[in-house]
């Protein structure tokens, strides 16, 4: 398995060239991401990074896994805040959950490290 930050190094390169072939796509995702998770909301930032993390346990993203990760830990989140996300994941995907939900954990750990 790969590590969250090497995920994401193996996504950037290719991206950045399909943003410069569809720069309204990914200008229309940048909004709706924006409006998601920057714009004033009754749930924290925090709590929305959560959401997004368990989500992309459910999506079985590892690219989603290692994004939403890297943001939970910017925002501090503890590690029982993330197990309790990460519990809800496992529950609405069973077994799934299980293999995924431990991937998405260990990549919160792997940028928490960074942050301390």
């Amino acid at each position: 398995m790969q590590s969250a930050h090497e995920v994401l190094q193996e996504v950037a390169a290719p991206g950045r060239r399909l943003r410069e072939l569809i720069p309204d796509v990914y200008a229309g995702y940048a909004a709706q991401q924006a409006a998601a998770m920057t714009a004033d909301s009754a749930l924290s930032a925090k709590v929305r990074e959560l959401i997004a993390l368990a989500i992309a346990v459910s999506k079985q993203c590892d690219g989603c896994i290692a994004a939403h990760a890297r943001r939970v830990a910017q925002h501090q989140a503890t590690p029982e805040e993330v197990a309790a996300a990460l519990g809800v994941a496992i529950m609405m995907n069973g077994g799934p959950g299980t293999t995924w939900a431990p991937r998405a954990f260990a990549a919160y750990e792997e940028f928490a490290q960074v942050q301390s």
